[in-house]
């Protein structure tokens, strides 16, 4: 009977990432420190250098293969040992009986699990980078594309794209940065035994856990029990969680300026695509709401990891049945995460009609702010000039007018502007500050960093 897929991960939300967390890269991990065990212990003279030669040679998957692991398994009911007794019954002569010397089954699985997640790390850099590259593209176009910013939701003063968006890119370079930091603190192996006193490695057991990591491009712990303790393991799924958090931070905002009463900017949206299965006429943000779905997936499996560090004594498995799913579904959905939003920010649409007609959706009210400045270096005291304009905004409101209009009418106010000065302080593309030169020295500082 063919295999029928169940987990979306396998099929919708698949990427190259999976690879690091098949069975198959686990199996070829798990080999490849045993051959490093093996290489160790004979340059350590415990163990013949033929019977060395032997294990690493077959020591892979084209002697080792899956299928006959699970088979050992079966039987079994430990997946560690049926690689042990696989491996060892593919050694000639008497070589298989040295496989896993001195060894106990974490010492293989945690080094292991440093192997496989820092080569997501450094996957999961690559794909970041990519991202930031395109965030840093559009920030450098649209740093001269001006719109109203929003506070609670309202409009508040002027802003710019390129100050949105680099908003979002300096984000994503601090979240490279901790990618980093968390690799360093994964890539620890361990090779100490039974409860972690290395005394089945006689007194050489601190050489032989150095050596091996030394082999495998790993740090030794420098003290650990059966396994390497779970708050390494549960920083990484949080740093998952953490830029999942900002991908489904720029979705959402993706999202919100695209409803039909904001129109500002759009997901892409083929030719052939449909929106909605009864309403043809729907475009829906479906790929920046899928990016915010996955992310409640990923925060969510943090507190599995946090749980994960509350091990019993020496050591229990209760991290075991878990970790098999959370560090595949973070990576792979995260990884998926990134490539959707490139995706959507490669060919996402600028609506520049909309944007300036947003900007002056609330007549001027956008820069009674900038009129208070202006009042309190005229002689008007702020707190007093602050009342005027929040007379005249309800009055604006409720009667759809121009700030502008009002305030020529107010005697205060004639005394110190006219009207052609009115005119200039109530234009919104005249109070944007100092957010072009923010992005430029942005845009300059993160070129260099990342040699763009």
């Amino acid at each position: 009977m063919d295999h029928k897929f169940i987990h979306p991960i396998e099929t919708r939300y698949r990427t190259e990432m999976a690879n690091v967390f098949t069975e198959e890269k686990k199996l070829e991990n798990w080999l490849k420190v045993e051959a490093a065990l093996a290489e160790v212990h004979a340059e350590l003279g415990n163990i013949p250098q033929k019977a060395a030669d032997e294990i690493k040679k077959k020591a892979n998957l084209e002697y080792v293969k899956l299928r006959r692991v699970k088979e050992i398994d079966k039987e079994i009911h430990h997946d560690l040992m049926a690689m042990v007794k696989g491996l060892a019954e593919q050694c000639e002569d008497d070589a298989g009986k040295y496989v896993h010397l001195g060894a106990t089954s974490y010492d293989i699985e945690d080094t292991a699990t440093a192997l496989q997640l820092k080569e997501a790390l450094n996957y999961i850099y690559e794909s970041l980078l990519d991202l930031l590259k395109i965030l840093l593209k559009i920030t450098e176009q649209k740093k001269n594309l001006i719109c109203i910013g929003r506070t609670h939701g309202q409009h508040a003063i002027p802003t710019t794209y390129g100050m949105r968006f680099g908003i979002w890119t300096y984000e994503i370079s601090r979240h490279l940065d901790r990618v980093l930091e968390i690799r360093n603190r994964i890539s620890f192996g361990k090779m100490s035994g039974a409860v972690g006193t290395m005394a089945s490695f006689d007194d050489k057991g601190i050489l032989i856990q150095k050596n091996l990591m030394d082999k495998l491009d790993l740090n030794p712990v420098l003290i650990a029990n059966q396994v390497i303790q779970r708050d390494r393991h549960a920083e990484v799924i949080f740093i998952t969680s953490l830029i999942g958090q900002t991908l489904a931070k720029i979705a959402r905002e993706n999202r919100i300026l695209q409803r039909n009463e904001i129109s500002e900017i759009f997901e892409p949206f083929k030719k052939t695509q449909v929106g909605s299965s009864t309403m043809p006429h729907k475009r829906n943000p479906h790929k920046a709401e899928r990016i915010c779905s996955l992310a409640r997936i990923l925060k969510s499996n943090l507190i599995v990891a946090l749980d994960n560090i509350i091990l019993e004594d020496e050591r229990d498995i209760t991290n075991s049945a878990s970790e098999r799913v959370i560090f595949a579904e973070n990576f792979i959905f995260l990884d998926y995460m990134i490539k959707q939003l490139i995706q959507n920010l490669k060919g996402m649409e600028f609506n520049r009609k909309k944007i300036e007609e947003n900007l002056n959706l609330t007549k001027g009210a956008c820069l009674t702010e900038k009129v208070m400045v202006q009042l309190v270096k005229r002689g008007i005291g702020r707190q007093e000039g602050h009342e005027i304009l929040r007379q005249a905004s309800i009055k604006a409101r409720k009667e759809d007018l121009y700030m502008k209009d009002i305030l020529i009418e107010n005697q205060q106010i004639k005394q110190k502007f006219s009207k052609n000065e009115l005119d200039d302080l109530f234009d919104p593309h005249k109070y944007i500050g100092k957010a072009v030169e923010q992005v430029d020295n942005l845009i300059i500082f993160l070129k260099s960093k990342y040699s763009i």
